[in-house]
């Protein structure tokens, strides 16, 4: 069997209890919703990288540049969040969390004519866009989750980062994602038992390779910024598009090329199902904010399509 060559396996030991940890709160002059803005960040249930407590207070473990943090967002009021961070990151989380949470947006130029997504839009003022910044952190899962169904794609996702994520600072038990060195030194056999394929594996150690300069894309404008990312053998405009949901704070990154959408996109504004190009064509009018109607259609309750067969089968690659 061969090593793990520059790979640690974290003994997820858990070291004391910190401090209370660093806290600010942010405000904004109108409404703001913390449960459907963060909820992209989730990669399903038993994410280690992130949870909900009962309290519907968000947990979420990240490697910044000063080095990684554990954040806690709570929703403070209507229009307020309180925010506890923990580890060497913390402070840089902090002072950039009005731009993470998109609180600078205006949307008064969205008027969308369509009755379902205007009365979703003025059921649910407070959905933000999402603006980490990490863009590396958001391409991994993205690439784990590209041509498979995503229940298989977040197995994958808690395998690996179970077996090579660190624990993250602070208190609870949340794991940081593997750095992008780990990514690089995981084993092509370690990726097969996790059910990821050469493909997907090879294009996570290439994009881990230049995971500097896939973060560096944060500091541009969302189109320039996916162009550099499409230059990535392996990265599509799908991947793209998720990506920028998350890390670019880009209204308008519809999932082109995702396998549900534009049958839902269709079924749920016109009865009847569309293609990628027909949902294209009948979502130009809501440039630049395609992506925000299709989430205004998710959390309102609204997106749908007709069960016609049985869901088709899982694939499964891991080795028993």
């Amino acid at each position: 069997m061969r090593r793990q060559a520059g790979v640690t396996r974290g003994d997820h030991r858990r070291a004391p209890a910190t401090a209370a940890g660093s806290t600010r709160t942010v405000g904004t002059d109108r409404p703001f919703d913390l449960g459907t803005t963060l909820a992209p960040l989730s990669r399903g249930t038993g994410d280690p990288c992130h949870r909900v407590t009962p309290d519907g207070a968000h947990w979420h473990a990240s490697r910044l540049p000063t080095g990684p943090v554990t954040y806690r967002l709570h929703q403070a009021s209507r229009t307020a969040v309180r925010a506890t961070a923990w580890g060497p990151g913390a402070d840089e989380f902090l002072t950039g969390l009005e731009h993470m949470l998109c609180l600078d947006e205006c949307v008064d130029a969205f008027t969308p004519e369509h009755p379902k997504i205007a009365e979703a839009h003025r059921r649910h003022p407070g959905l933000r866009m999402l603006r980490t910044g990490l863009v590396f952190e958001a391409l991994v899962p993205a690439i784990l989750e590209q041509k498979v169904h995503t229940i298989s794609a977040r197995r994958s996702w808690r395998a690996l980062v179970r077996r090579y994520g660190e624990p993250a600072p602070g208190t609870g038990d949340l794991l940081l994602p593997p750095a992008p060195e780990t990514w690089q030194h995981i084993p092509s056999w370690a990726y097969h038992q996790a059910n990821v394929g050469p493909q997907r594996s090879a294009t996570i150690v290439r994009a881990a390779r230049s995971a500097a300069a896939v973060d560096r894309t944060a500091a541009l404008d969302p189109a320039a910024a996916g162009e550099r990312l499409r230059s990535l053998p392996g990265i599509g405009v799908w991947t793209v598009a998720e990506v920028a949901q998350r890390a670019y704070g880009d209204p308008d990154a519809l999932s082109i090329g995702d396998y549900h959408l534009a049958a839902v996109v269709g079924w749920t504004l016109l009865g009847r199902p569309l293609d990628d190009a027909g949902m294209v064509e009948y979502l130009e009018p809501l440039r630049p904010h395609r992506y925000r109607a299709v989430r205004l259609l998710e959390i309102s309750g609204q997106a749908h399509r007709p069960k016609f067969a049985p869901r088709s089968p899982l694939t499964d690659h891991t080795w028993h």
